[in-house]
Order: structure tokens, then sequence, then C-alpha cells
């Protein structure tokens, strides 16, 4: 049997005593590992998604500001 992501993510979450993530953080999430993985190794995906999580900055925001870095580095 295979897990999905949702299931995964939720009770993770409830293991962590952390909320359950929303679609929509969800997929911002996946929006930012997606630039992150575009723009350099894939590796930098998780990491990034780590780092976007502690600086408290909204989700929408860090990934703007990956953009603006991939689009930098691809100069």
């Amino acid at each position: 049997m295979t897990t999905t992501a949702s299931t995964w993510l939720g009770r993770f979450a409830d293991e962590l005593g952390l909320e359950r993530p929303t679609e929509e953080e969800v997929e911002a999430l996946l929006a930012l590992a997606g630039v992150a993985a575009h723009a350099s190794e894939r590796t930098s995906a998780p990491i990034s998604c780590w780092l976007a999580a502690r600086s408290g900055l909204p989700l929408a925001a860090v990934i703007a500001l990956a953009e603006e870095l991939a689009e930098e580095l691809d100069a």
C-alpha cells in the first residue's frame, strides 16, 4: 500500500504537534521547491523549504524572492 502525500503530511504534522498544512500551503511549498530544484541542484528544494519555514516570511514573499534569485543566477 502506498501512503498518499496528504496522509503522510497530516500524520507527520500531528506527530510534530503542528497544524496540518492547507492545500494552498502545500501548493505554495511545491512551487518553491520547483523553483529551487530548477534553478540549481534538486537537493536545494527541501532545504529551501526548510529555510522558508525558518524565515517566518509569508510563502508568497519567499516564492517571489526565490524566483528573483533564480532569474539573477540564470543571467
